[in-house]
């Protein structure tokens, strides 16, 4: 972090979950309406802390970082994202309940 040593990089490749690509997909769909820059994604990731460095996974931080942009741009509000994030927690934990919910 911050251009401490941090080992190797790994360079294998590996297959993304389904929300990783989702991730990738919604900073693109977003990025491209211009709702953020590549700067103000960074930014956003830079002003998580060293924790989040150390706690959340690639694809954690960048959700992160694109909502925080998303919600500075003003396409929606903590209140509203709570609100649907509460709806989607209701359909269940796996795409099984939810087609059947």
């Amino acid at each position: 972090m911050g251009g401490d040593a941090a080992g190797p990089v790994p360079h294998d490749d590996h297959d993304f979950a389904l929300w990783e690509k989702r991730v990738d997909a919604l900073m693109i769909i977003a990025s491209g309406k211009g709702y953020f820059t590549v700067d103000g994604l960074r930014r956003a990731l830079e002003d998580m802390g060293e924790e989040a460095f150390e706690t959340m996974s690639y694809y954690e931080r960048w959700i992160a970082s694109v909502n925080q942009n998303l919600i500075e741009a003003g396409v929606y509000t903590i209140a509203e994202l709570a609100e649907r994030m509460d709806v989607v927690a209701r359909r269940g934990t796996t795409y099984g309940e939810a087609a059947n919910g």
